[in-house]
């Protein structure tokens, strides 16, 4: 599983990156291409935070259950990672659809 989640993570970046250089350039015309390459990178993105934040979410969950004792710091722990999770998710959306 934690191969298949660095190869997803690996292809979202693909995806962003490309995304950057071709609203770089001028088209006399629609570009359809640049649009799909878009909307893809976006939402690669989108499953891509899903899948973190679920993980976070699970593992958390499991180690309150573990440890009741340390379950407030679990879930503030928690909430401040899915947090970052989000925020460098609005920023790749940014990127991705302008």
């Amino acid at each position: 599983m934690a191969r298949f989640l660095k190869l997803c993570m690996m292809v979202v970046a693909a995806f962003a990156l490309m995304t950057v250089p071709a609203m770089a350039q001028e088209q006399a015309g629609p570009a359809p291409l640049i649009d799909l390459t878009k909307y893809l990178g976006a939402g690669l993105v989108m499953i891509g935070a899903a899948l973190g934040i679920s993980r976070i979410g699970a593992a958390a969950v499991e180690n309150m259950a573990r440890q009741p004792e340390v379950a407030g710091d679990i879930r503030g722990a928690m909430i401040v990672a899915a947090a970052l999770i989000e925020g460098a998710t609005f920023f790749a959306l940014i990127v991705c659809m302008i």
